[in-house]
């Protein structure tokens, strides 16, 4: 067997690189060639023995066959125990009174009274009492033939709604109902005027405007190219201290109104 992961040195004594080398004996080929052919099989069929189930819902237990060998059915004494029905405690006493009543000699032979058969007998209707009439009532010929008048026409016809005006109770509602028109009143129409613009009103300026010669033709100063440079400044990474600061604020002196707005409100400061 030869070892593993076997460093090798190449090259000179000022350049050296070592290389990992993996060498695989004839064994360990055979045993990854095995692994291989064991991982490229189809998984097998488990529906193969369908009798070798672990648990079992049968009324009866299934039959034991020669050739076919089947789970062998044990059960432990605490599950006989509980797959037993729960008996009565020997300290139970019948207490409840069967269903069926024996009646008494006396009871067969006895007489009813005539209260007691007036009671037994069922109440009578009242004097005058009439059955419901029925829903579907049968119509004579002489309804089925009849010619209905202007009047009963008139009244047959549905009522129309009427308007209540809240903003003029002196007028009678009566006489205003859907349908009829009704002039607006002069307020009404100028309320519902759109509202005119202004006569000094000016539209607002349009955002691509013409830019004249002048602009165009115009060379900017040394001064202005100067400004309009943003400001360089190195990064973090360049040597830049942001908490550095420079000779001129150090030396510099603060004017009088300076001085004035960096002193606190005077209802802010506590007297001592």
């Amino acid at each position: 067997m030869v070892t593993r992961n076997a460093p090798l040195t190449i090259g000179s004594s000022s350049s050296i690189t070592t290389v990992s080398c993996c060498v695989y004996s004839e064994q360990e080929r055979f045993t990854m060639a095995t692994r291989t052919d064991r991982l490229a099989l189809p998984k097998p069929n488990l529906l193969r023995f369908p009798d070798r189930r672990s648990v079992y819902w049968l009324d009866e237990l299934p039959t034991r066959s020669k050739n076919i060998s089947t789970t062998a059915f044990e059960l432990t004494p605490r599950l006989d125990q509980l797959a037993r029905s729960k008996q009565s405690s020997r300290f139970f006493k019948e207490s409840r009174r069967s269903p069926e009543w024996m009646v008494s000699a006396a009871a067969l032979k006895a007489c009813p009274s005539q209260r007691v058969c007036s009671l037994a007998s069922p109440r009578v209707p009242v004097d005058g009492w009439q059955s419901d009439r029925p829903l579907l009532a049968p119509l004579s010929v002489a309804v089925k033939t009849a010619k209905p008048s202007p009047r009963i026409c008139n009244l047959a016809q549905p009522k129309r709604a009427k308007m209540v005006l809240t903003h003029a109770p002196s007028v009678d509602s009566s006489t205003h109902a859907f349908g009829v028109p009704t002039p607006p009143s002069s307020r009404i129409l100028q309320l519902a005027s759109p509202k005119q613009v202004h006569a000094q009103h000016a539209l607002a300026r349009p955002v691509s405007g013409p830019v004249p010669d002048r602009v165009l033709k115009a060379v900017a100063s040394e001064s202005l190219q100067t400004l309009a440079r943003p400001k360089t400044r190195q990064a973090l990474f360049e040597g830049y201290d942001p908490y550095r600061v420079s000779p001129a604020a150090r030396a510099a002196t603060a004017s009088p109104r300076l001085m004035e707005l960096s002193l606190p409100l005077p209802r802010k400061c506590k007297s001592q």
